[in-house]
């Protein structure tokens, strides 16, 4: 079950916001707690027992950990669930991968391959995993005091807005929220407001892109044009961001109507001017875990050497790209980020600085799309090498046509996506994004526009039956 989606936009919302608004406060936390076991449920119902069961196991290590006083044994019962929590996802989502290549190489030295069944993956496995790992380093390290009960760690871990994709929500940012948390008529409607634009540029821009995508990267490629082959990886590029942001938007505004504050997951990545700020700004939930629970931990920029600097952020983008998913296309992805932001360090921002705002935004801009090539072609990296030779083979192809609606709308993403660029786009994206209240003229405004969205939106979804979601598997 998506956001995006007639079963959750027409029966499920609804009927989980009348329920929520018509009980006691005192069984809110229960409502969330039940509606999201049914969200997960509906479309992993076996699964659903393996969350709960190591959640429990999570549980009672994370109680431990806060009661005992022994330094050996808190950092005994960290490792122990650092280790039912990796193992998880290790298992259910890379053993494929791992046994794959196994065989590949026992069978080029003419050796028996390994019997296996293949692992069907949970849905959100790596958001739940990521979070439960926050709840026990957050803990450990006296951050926060654990929840006092089984049921607010479970509603902190699924509550369904953020369960299967994000934002990556640490314990310590909402732990006082799961327990109390003050609910009002401008932050309800603010999450409206929020959830509407995110279905928005889910459905009438992502959606879009995504069908010209589709069509590009399915055909043949030694038979694509550079033109041809520039416009799928301009349509993917706009697609990704508006998908995912769009569905984290989504997220966000749920969040707010039930009085919760969750992170930002994106300021407009698409106008940074290196790809260090890129990663400022992209998936910042994913980013600021990986600085705080890995990169941090492994020395971070206080290492002796640059050497050893420079390994710790190949490293982390390594694995940040592993973590996308189990296939060679993203650990190259996330090598090749980690490499740009290696020569950030060297000489690439400060020449990018020399160049301006304009050029320095095109360049970066640029080496993004070009990285979207890598992450986009799974499981077989040949195809990869010959799409960048197709982008610059420098032939063109005047008979493509595209999609009817693709130029108007990726020209309205474009347009979004550079605007915060400028001094007054920063403005406009703060006024929309970083207010708790607005005037009644301004709530009026905003309420026509984003019941046009959600309406407009509503009628897309009701009329298509295409309605992929990029990170929906992650």
């Amino acid at each position: 079950m998506v956001f995006s989606s007639t079963l959750f936009l027409f029966y499920f919302l609804p009927l989980f916001l009348l329920v929520y608004h018509v009980v006691p406060k005192l069984l809110k936390n229960w409502v969330i707690f039940f509606f999201s076991i049914l969200f997960y449920t509906w479309g992993a119902p076996v699964f659903v027992f393996i969350l709960l069961g190591t959640s429990f196991m999570d549980f009672l290590f994370v109680r431990e950990i806060h009661r005992s006083t022994e330094a050996r044994k808190r950092k005994v019962l960290l490792i122990l669930s650092l280790t039912v929590n990796l193992g998880l996802l290790a298992y259910f989502k890379y053993s494929n991968f791992f046994i794959g290549n196994a065989n590949a190489l026992l069978e080029s030295f003419g050796l028996r391959e390994i019997t296996w069944t293949k692992v069907i993956m949970p849905i959100g496995i790596s958001f739940f995993t990521f979070e439960s790992i926050t709840y026990t380093v957050d803990v450990y390290r006296g951050k926060h005091a654990p929840l006092s009960n089984m049921k607010d760690y479970l509603l902190y871990l699924l509550a369904f807005p953020k369960l299967i994709a994000g934002p990556i929500v640490r314990f310590q940012e909402i732990a006082d929220e799961v327990i109390e948390r003050k609910e009002n008529i401008d932050e309800k409607l603010i999450g409206f407001y929020r959830f509407s634009i995110g279905l928005a540029k889910k459905v009438l821009i992502a959606n879009v892109m995504a069908e010209q995508a589709k069509i590009i990267f399915e055909s043949d490629f030694h038979q694509l044009s550079a033109s041809t082959a520039w416009i799928g990886i301009l349509a993917y590029t706009m697609q990704i961001y508006f998908d995912f942001s769009g569905y984290s938007d989504m997220a966000i505004g749920l969040g707010k109507i039930m009085g919760f504050h969750f992170p930002e997951n994106f300021n407009s990545p698409y106008s940074s001017k290196s790809i260090t700020e890129f990663w400022r700004r992209w998936h910042m939930t994913l980013g600021n875990f990986m600085r705080d629970y890995l990169y941090i931990p492994l020395g971070g920029n206080r290492v002796s050497s640059k050497s050893r600097l420079y390994f710790n952020l190949a490293l982390v983008f390594i694995l940040s790209g592993f973590w996308h998913g189990a296939s060679w296309n993203f650990v190259v992805w996330g090598a090749f980020h980690g490499t740009f932001l290696i020569l950030d360090r060297i000489f690439l921002v400060k020449l990018l600085n020399r160049l301006g705002s304009v050029i320095s935004i095109a360049i970066t801009f640029f080496i993004v799309m070009l990285g979207w090539v890598i992450f986009h072609i799974e499981d077989d990296m040949g195809q990869v090498w010959l799409y960048f030779d197709r982008l610059f083979d420098f032939s063109f192809d005047t008979h493509f046509r595209t999609l009817q609606n693709f130029w108007p709308l990726f020209v309205v993403a474009a347009f979004f996506s550079f605007l915060p660029a400028l001094s007054i786009g920063k403005k406009m994206q703060d006024f929309v994004y970083n207010r708790n209240s607005y005037s009644l003229t301004t709530n009026g405004m905003f309420l026509l526009v984003t019941v046009s969205l959600f309406l407009l939106s509503a009628s897309a979804v009701t009329s298509s039956g295409f309605n992929p979601f990029i990170y929906f598997r992650f």
